[in-house]
């Protein structure tokens, strides 16, 4: 059985990689997470990109002998120079403020014509083994930024990033429909899929 270390303690996070991983991949397989193993330090991301602080969280269990996984996500807008970036979650500074960031995105687009509203959440995803080999993979899901919230699902930036494919923001999506064409399912499928070879060449190098 595959084992990994998912460098996180969402619940969450956890089973919806476990869903679509088992779409794609036939062996068994079990994800634990840092409380599993009895880790209660805190990962400090000091990285300067989605990959470098995904790499850093999964390094952890990594040294501890494990092969740990781990993602890092948020929304890089075009008129911003593709900020909030790796600062989604304290755009507008801590404590983090989902409210608080929204209002300032919204602040900082104020005069950007609608053609020019372009984003995309990014989600990338770092599998690190006890030997320190590694592999990244990054989905994305592109979008703009309204001009005002819209819906009452989700959470973060959703209320603001329009899917036009779907023909509505995120935050009005249902969330089966969300989890289907997430960057971070889109993520998740590319790492299920290469994760088997990664795997058989790990073993057999």
């Amino acid at each position: 059985m595959m084992k990994f270390v998912l460098a996180s303690r969402n619940r969450h996070k956890i089973d919806e990689l476990v869903s679509i991983m088992s779409e794609y991949i036939s062996e068994d397989f079990e994800i634990l997470s840092l409380d599993d193993i009895g880790y209660t330090g805190d990962i400090i991301e000091n990285g300067a990109s989605f990959e470098e602080n995904a790499l850093i969280k999964a390094s952890l269990p990594a040294s501890l002998g494990y092969f740990g996984i781990a993602d890092d996500s948020g929304l890089t807008v075009d008129a911003l120079g593709g900020a909030p970036g790796i600062y989604s979650a304290r755009y507008a500074g801590e404590p983090t403020d989902n409210k608080a960031n929204n209002q300032k995105l919204l602040a900082a687009l104020s005069n950007v014509p609608d053609k020019d509203r372009g984003a995309s959440f990014v989600c990338t995803i770092a599998l690190v083994a006890p030997d320190m080999r590694r592999l990244t993979v990054t989905g994305k899901c592109k979008g703009y930024i309204t001009r005002e919230p819209r819906g009452q699902n989700g959470f973060g930036y959703d209320p603001l990033f329009f899917c036009p494919e779907q023909n509505k923001t995120f935050a009005e999506l249902d969330q089966k429909v969300k989890n289907k064409i997430s960057h971070r399912a889109n993520a998740i499928k590319k790492f299920a899929l290469i994760l088997p070879d990664f795997m058989k060449n790990y073993i057999n190098p």
